[in-house]
């Protein structure tokens, strides 16, 4: 949290050093600082408005001023796409005053709100699901959830297990297009989560170029893009999957028929490109898998349980809750 404390107006960094207890400070997933109103701090089960304080416009200047280095200059690519990353992997989302250029978004100028989104991978949660999407071959996988149901800290997870092996896993050269840098969180181009030793990131970069431009490059056999939709980003998913590239994705959604009514994903449907659809629950149990489908869509799984991601922090062990655990803590996988 050091890394995020160190950007805030001292009187609120003061509070939360006199209010907030350690085991509070690491369910803290959201700091939302607001001009002309009380800091909000969203923790995995509630939020709290510090009333005693207001965030002014100084304070406004003074937080952009600090992230980008006293050059706001050095920042102006981020202030277009509305957040900016800092070191640890934290991303601090901005909203105000839109300059349009030709009809695009130019800049987010006289910032009014911070969002401030901290960042923790959760190693291992994705251990559950392995039986399910490898069984000597990568099967491609497609994760489908609403915001905040673990999509992304299960892909994150999902990269570090295939790229540095697993006791039945072979390393795996993984490629990663990180387009609002969510997943590696790259902070002056370096990941700051660890994402495996055989991984190469595109960070910023649209996810249709750049699975091309990583599969020219750096002959990933595994490809794993977060969050597509649009018709280029299924195309290009087509074209790494007919190249002879795994592909792991994540899409917004609820089900399975959600997905298949979606115009984008008709092709991706229609061809069966992925092996396995992962459907995530949504809150208030974020991380749980509720289903999995083949591609003919038919169920093959239900309710892998202890897959749990950063907002998820129950206290069932892990080891006898997952598929295949028993009461010794030994992990016995199931075959699919």
């Amino acid at each position: 949290m050091e890394e995020v404390t160190q950007y805030l107006p001292y009187k609120l960094k003061l509070w939360m050093d006199q209010h907030i207890t350690p085991k509070e400070e690491k369910s803290i997933e959201e700091i939302r600082l607001r001009v002309g109103q009380a800091p909000q701090i969203i923790f995995h089960t509630h939020e709290q408005f510090v009333e005693k304080y207001i965030f002014s416009s100084m304070d406004a200047t003074a937080l952009l001023t600090k992230i980008s280095e006293h050059s706001v200059y050095r920042l102006e690519e981020e202030l277009q796409k509305g957040y900016i990353t800092i070191q640890g992997g934290h991303r601090i989302g901005i909203s105000g005053k839109v300059t349009i250029h030709n009809g695009s978004v130019q800049a987010i100028t006289h910032v009014s709100s911070f969002n401030i989104r901290i960042a923790k991978a959760k190693i291992g949660i994705s251990q559950a699901l392995l039986p399910n999407i490898y069984d000597g071959k990568i099967k491609n996988t497609l994760l489908v959830g609403p915001p905040k149901s673990g999509k992304t800290t299960l892909l994150r997870d999902l990269i570090r297990t295939f790229s540095d092996g697993h006791y039945y896993v072979h390393g795996t050269r993984v490629g990663l297009v990180d387009e609002r840098s969510e997943i590696a969180a790259c902070y002056q181009g370096v990941p700051q989560h660890d994402l495996g030793r055989r991984t190469d990131v595109l960070s910023d970069c649209p996810k249709a170029e750049g699975m091309m431009m990583l599969i020219r490059s750096m002959s990933p056999q595994l490809l794993v893009a977060d969050e597509i939709g649009n018709e280029d980003d299924c195309e290009s998913v087509l074209e790494a999957v007919y190249a002879g590239v795994n592909v792991f994705c994540s899409i917004h959604g609820f089900s399975f028929e959600d997905i298949q009514k979606r115009p984008s994903m008709t092709q991706i449907m229609k061809r069966k490109a992925f092996d396995r659809i992962v459907i995530l629950a949504s809150n208030p149990s974020p991380g749980r898998v509720l289903t999995i489908y083949d591609s003919d869509g038919n169920r093959i799984h239900k309710q892998v349980r202890g897959i749990r991601n950063e907002m998820d922090r129950g206290n069932s062990n892990s080891f006898n809750v997952h598929v295949g655990g028993n009461r010794s803590g030994q992990t016995i996988y199931p075959k699919t």
